[in-house]
């Protein structure tokens, strides 16, 4: 045939004949079915085709007419103008010959999947899914299309929508010629997702440009809502190093809201989609099962492969994917390089942080790591747009391809509905703006004319402050740092920042915070999982019962939500060691989680009590103890992540630390099995005093400065009448510091420091260099700051700087 391809004839250098999105295609049905991933087969109408048929109708010097001396910023006249273009190429009837070669390939097509098969017609454009510039969203794809003329009469649609508003805005603005970009159009077997799910996925980390997991996004139905932001869909993600090792496990999970559902509907003699409701026990379940979501991350991987082997460079990629709810099978509908993320410069950073409070007027995810401030502007409609200005926050339900002119003036975007694979979030990243989507409220919450800041730089949760906040943004070429000897690493707790954090240049985690997770992810006392029934408040029980339904027990939620943080932070800083220490809340803390108070005793001074290791081999506590032990075994021997050291915190007598030692080694934590190594906080005056009975039982030392001190010095440091006597830098605790790190030395151990003293003062820091400490671990704030004085004091002792 002259105009017709098939997937298995073409690759990816075929872009000049059928567009990025058909040679695609054809490239991974002709070299990875044979591995597993399963793509539709069809056939593409070359650009050839849509030339022919412009050249027949004689349409050229009409549509040159139509778009000259066009101007999008113009709302208006551009979508006058490019109404006209379309009519222009509807208009334009399909040859005879090009007539004959789709239908025959259409029955061909049909023949192989039945009569009873449907068929999607995708618009390929030849300057589509290039490296630099995705087209994503801008052309037509008309879905579940049955019969001849339909299937034809979808291909005019598909040439015209060359010349939709977006579209023509879109080449404008990356300077394409509207007469050398040419439409070809894709015919395949439909996947009916409606019956099922969909979505979208990235092989790096949205946000962070963190390479190592695949992103998958997921929603019930057709994949339209997850990519316009209709819906908040659920999140998967998996990490590729121990994915390939062959450990099949999902890093981490997150439920998302899959309000709506897209459906076929018939409508005015021809079928279209509708959004209905999602029952509330759908609502509830993730839509895809881990497997699934393991089968698709191996197809991601595998496409990656591939395309980074014939780029000769590693090449992230954005997939779509659908799973059909009649056969039950998986598809990869489409695999473009993924455009904004991967752009960014290597090896530059750029820090931005608050320097004010402001109320919060709203929330959701955040995108783009930015902070913006500027006046909201509230978009109900789209005839609404022309009134934005330039600089404004574009505040709206959801956004459109349609709207592309007015976001790239937007000082940020903030939406009610929304992932971060969604429209907003994808055009939000490519313009360089933050933006904050599935807020829920925002449009009732932020009224047009406000002062607002939209912050992305606090995690994975954005923020809209009331008020135009100061902020300031650095700019860090990392490039230039040399590596110190003495290991400078981060403390942190919360995984939602662990991707970016990890990016900054570090020698791990020196201190894990379980608290945090257990804190903000989990929300529930660990007792209260196990024993609900000791729970006498039937307000507390719904409201655990809510917490962890679709598991089979409660503590199951527990041990699946500590492992996921946990594994994301060990995950993040792969293969570098990454030091987790086991659970150190007081009890009035532990008791302000929910369920709490019926397991928690009141103590007068929580700070010297029944906390960190005397907690679990207690009756009180050991079976919420075990619950953490499951959780770090999984993250050590499912996840795969072997990185993970445990730490035990308040471990105030030797006795108490061989009972610990013996219970982790029950609950399948023995020291030294799969190169487990298990370290103590020296954070009590007996730690230092017996450091070398204690050496004899663990791997290492990681000194908690704060409790040390407030120790040494007898000083609460939650007391405001003596707190100004709390000083890391008093000569005493310098001492027992000193002692520490030659009790280790001589013991042969890691001495390590994670208290807050090296963050908070500089000549700290070079106290703890010039003892000969093995490592430093700070808040990542300061992580540049303290890199850079432990390399001035090294240079002043002579010590050169790592090769590392």
């Amino acid at each position: 045939m002259k105009y017709i391809r098939w997937f298995s004839e073409l690759g990816v250098g075929d872009v000049p004949l059928v567009g990025g999105k058909n040679a695609s295609l054809g490239e991974m049905y002709g070299a990875l079915t044979s591995q597993g991933v399963r793509v539709p087969n069809g056939f593409a109408v070359t650009a050839d085709a849509y030339r022919r048929v412009l050249d027949d109708a004689d349409a050229w010097p009409r549509l040159h007419r139509a778009l000259a001396g066009l101007d999008c910023r113009d709302v208006q006249d551009l979508a006058r103008r490019a109404a006209q273009a379309r009519e222009i190429v509807y208009g334009a009837p399909l040859p005879a010959d090009l007539v004959a070669e789709i239908s025959a390939a259409y029955a061909r097509l049909q023949a192989e999947y039945g009569e009873t098969a449907s068929f999607a017609v995708r618009s390929s454009a030849t300057a589509e899914d290039l490296p630099t510039a995705s087209f994503a969203g801008q052309h037509e794809t008309f879905l579940n299309i049955a019969g001849e003329a339909k299937v034809l009469d979808a291909v005019r649609r598909c040439f015209a929508s060359l010349f939709k508003d977006r579209a023509i805005s879109y080449r404008v603005d990356n300077g394409f010629d509207h007469f050398k970009v040419f439409q070809s159009v894709g015919v395949m077997k439909m996947v009916r997702s409606d019956r099922a799910a969909s979505g979208v996925i990235f092989t790096l980390d949205t946000e962070s440009g963190f390479r190592d997991v695949v992103f998958i996004t997921a929603a019930y139905g057709l994949g339209e809502n997850v990519v316009q932001g209709t819906v908040d869909p659920d999140e998967f993600y998996v990490f590729k190093p121990t994915l390939r090792q062959g450990h099949r496990c999902v890093l981490r999970r997150k439920l998302g809201g899959k309000e709506l559902r897209m459906v076929y509907t018939t409508g005015a003699g021809r079928e279209t989609t509708r959004n209905v409701p999602t029952p509330r026990e759908d609502q509830a379940r993730f839509c895809i099962g881990d497997d699934d979501a393991l089968v698709l991350a191996d197809a991601a991987v595998k496409i990656e492969d591939h395309y980074s082997a014939r780029a000769g460079r590693p090449t992230p990629m954005d997939i779509e994917w659908a799973k059909d709810g009649v056969d039950g099978e998986l598809y990869i509908l489409q695999a473009r390089p993924e455009t904004v993320v991967s752009q960014r410069p290597v090896g530059q950073v750029d820090e931005y942080r608050l320097t004010a409070k402001g109320d919060t007027r709203t929330s959701g995810r955040a995108v783009g790591g930015m902070i913006a401030a500027g006046k909201a502007h509230v978009i109900t409609d789209v005839g609404q747009l022309g009134q934005f200005r330039p600089g404004e926050v574009l505040v709206a339900d959801t956004t459109m391809p349609d709207w592309g002119t007015v976001m790239k003036t937007a000082a940020a975007v903030v939406t009610n509905r929304g992932g971060r694979t969604c429209h907003a979030a994808i055009v939000a990243r490519e313009l360089g703006i933050p933006a904050v989507v599935g807020c829920g409220d925002a449009t009732t919450k932020l009224r047009t004319g406000d002062d607002v800041t939209v912050s992305c730089a606090e995690g994975a949760v954005g923020r809209v402050y009331a008020g135009a906040l100061p902020f300031t943004r650095t700019r860090v070429d990392l490039s230039a740092l040399a590596h110190p000897r003495t290991h400078v690493m981060v403390n942190i707790g919360n995984p939602d920042v662990a991707f970016q954090a990890a990016m900054l240049p570090t020698d791990g985690v020196g201190l894990a915070r379980m608290e945090f997770i257990v804190a903000e992810h989990i929300k529930a006392h660990p007792m209260a999982l196990v024993h609900p029934e000791k729970i006498d408040d039937p307000s507390v029980r719904d409201a655990i019962a809510q917490l962890t339904q679709g598991y089979e027990r409660p503590a199951d939620f527990f041990v699946r939500q500590l492992a996921e943080g946990v594994g994301t932070i060990a995950a993040a800083f792969y293969p570098k060691p990454v030091i987790v220490r086991m659970s150190d809340f007081k009890t009035n803390e532990y008791a302000s989680l929910l369920g709490g108070r019926w397991f928690e005793p009141h103590e007068d001074n929580p700070m010297i009590g029944f906390r960190g290791a005397s907690r679990y081999t207690h009756p009180a506590y050991a079976e919420g103890f075990a619950l953490e032990c499951a959780a770090m075994r999984r993250v050590r021997e499912a996840m795969g992540l072997t990185n993970l050291k445990l730490m035990i915190p308040f471990c105030r007598r030797v006795q108490e630390a061989e009972r610990v030692l013996q219970a982790m080694a029950t609950h399948g934590l023995a020291r030294g099995a799969n190169g487990l190594e298990i370290y103590v906080m020296c954070e009590i005056p007996n730690n230092v005093i017996q450091i070398d009975a204690f050496a004899r039982l663990f791997d290492g030392f990681s000194i908690g400065s704060n409790d040390l001190t407030q120790l040494v010095l007898g000083v609460d440091r939650d007391s405001e009448i003596v707190a100004f006597d709390f000083d890391e830098r008093d000569d005493g605790v310098k001492s027992m510091l000193r002692q520490a790190v030659e009790g280790a030395r001589r013991n042969h151990r890691h001495a390590g420091i994670c208290g807050q003293a090296p963050s908070d003062y500089p000549e700290m820091v070079e106290f703890l260099v010039e003892t000969g400490i093995d490592s430093i671990s700070v808040t990542p704030d300061t992580l540049l700051a303290v890199t850079r004085t432990v390399l001035s004091v090294e240079q002043r002792l002579g010590r050169a700087p790592s090769a590392a």
